[in-house]
């Protein structure tokens, strides 16, 4: 006798959490190491002292910027919600046969019958709160965020902002000199850009080892205008 083993869907879980992680370590890898490679040509002869202390002042400038606009972005949404709730609460108070028109509306552009639409349509209307949810999410296209979204933005993006920051500057912690430091910083940082790119791409259907050349592309072509743009100030 053959049991059948019950089916599981597999879906992406944590999208939010992924996104801050991306936004942060997307930056936090190409800005740095982008001005670590420039700073390395300017500041020829003067030691990786000013790389470093540059590098670090960026990290964590970067890190407050982007932790804010994830914040920012975070309580803009929140806003939007709450304004767009509280219009629907009014409209469901004061134009309740305009909203079940529009719920019927829905319903009937999902296939189902009149009989059923109207079935469904008064029972909804008994309960306010799940039909201002409901007019929310199909008609508005809203989902409520999480009230601690734009506080874990926040944090998410600053942290990974800082966890990128430090991988291509850490090379030059152990260099006599800037170009042997950005020498170090360049392997180390292309491999992780390779890295990033892949599992980036795997976890949203990408291609992985295309978004892994595409992202570390962008890295290194950000550095190299930097250096070459740096060195032609420096002459």
């Amino acid at each position: 006798m053959n049991s059948a083993s019950p089916y599981k869907e597999q879906h992406f879980e944590s999208s939010e959490l992924v996104t801050d992680i991306v936004i942060g370590m997307s930056d936090g890898l190409t800005v740095p190491f982008a001005l670590a490679a420039g700073l390395s040509n300017a500041a020829l002869g003067i030691g990786t002292h000013t790389v470093i202390t540059a590098g670090l002042a960026e990290i964590v400038a970067g890190s407050i910027a982007m932790g804010l606009g994830g914040y920012l972005a975070g309580k803009t949404e929140m806003d939007h919600y709450s304004s767009e709730y509280k219009r629907e609460e009014w409209e469901v108070d004061n134009l309740p046969e305009k909203e079940k028109e529009e719920v019927r509306e829905i319903f009937a552009g999902m296939g189902m019958s009149e009989a059923t639409t109207k079935l469904i349509v008064d029972e909804m209307a008994k309960d306010k709160a799940k039909w201002i949810d409901f007019m929310m999410r199909y008609e508005l296209g809203l989902e409520k965020p999480d009230p601690k979204r734009a506080r874990n933005s926040a944090l998410n993006i600053g942290v990974s902002y800082i966890v990128g920051g430090l991988v291509p500057l850490t090379p030059y912690f152990f260099s006599a000199t800037p170009l042997d430091g950005l020498k170090w910083s360049a392997v180390i940082t292309v491999c992780c850009l390779l890295v990033f790119g892949f599992f980036k791409a795997k976890v949203t259907g990408q291609n992985p080892w295309a978004g892994a050349i595409r992202v570390a592309i962008i890295g290194s072509v950000a550095a190299t205008a930097a250096f070459l743009i740096a060195g032609l100030f420096n002459k």
